[in-house]
């Protein structure tokens, strides 16, 4: 497969962010918030990683930005501790 080929996600409100690129971080998670938004999917878990925080920094500047977003915070324990973060979309009118 071509790396320039579009790859097929599941919308599943799960996003795993380990094997893409940081450059593609930005309009990937854009994407895919919308994606999951059109879904009526409104909580959604961004797994970025435990590292060093850059990715994680990254994610959050990116939910900042969203109109999507209303929420986010670090998941808990059971669901990926400070490697993840649980964003809320604001529901559809």
């Amino acid at each position: 497969m071509n790396h320039e080929d579009p790859l097929e996600l599941p919308i599943d409100g799960v996003l795993d962010l380990h094997t893409f690129r940081p450059q593609d971080i930005a309009a990937l998670l854009g994407d895919y918030l919308e994606a999951c938004w059109e879904k009526e999917i409104y909580t959604v878990r961004i797994v970025h990683g435990k590292g060093i925080g850059t990715l994680r920094e990254l994610v959050r500047a990116q939910l900042k930005k969203n109109p999507l977003v209303t929420d986010f915070h670090l998941a808990g324990e059971g669901s990926g501790g400070w490697g993840a973060t649980i964003a809320q979309l604001r529901p559809r009118d």
